[in-house]
């Protein structure tokens, strides 16, 4: 009986350790996608800035690197929407498992 509740006690204290270095790690990646979306924000606003600006040069090379700039752009916007998507798709189970 005494070996019974060591054993769970144990299980316990193993699962707790790990439960609690798990939520860590998720907090931490949580911390780092927060910030990232924050880099990828403001380099969106500055490209599209520059794209605005009118180009008197119609060089093949010009326009070339103008779409790069503008799928970039598209790129970028792309990212951030599917992490965020992915964030509000799990705050959304989140709150109906809470139910």
């Amino acid at each position: 009986m005494v070996l019974l509740i060591f054993l769970l006690v144990f299980f316990l204290l193993l699962s707790l350790y790990y439960c609690i270095k798990f939520a860590l790690i998720i907090i931490r990646i949580q911390d780092v996608l927060e910030e990232s979306l924050d880099i990828i924000d403001s380099k969106y606003n500055n490209l599209s800035k520059i794209l605005e600006i009118p180009v008197f040069y119609n060089s093949p090379e010009v326009k070339s690197v103008i779409n790069e700039l503008e799928e970039t752009r598209d790129s970028l916007l792309y990212i951030a929407n599917q992490l965020t998507n992915n964030l509000k798709n799990t705050k959304k189970e989140e709150e109906k498992d809470f139910d």
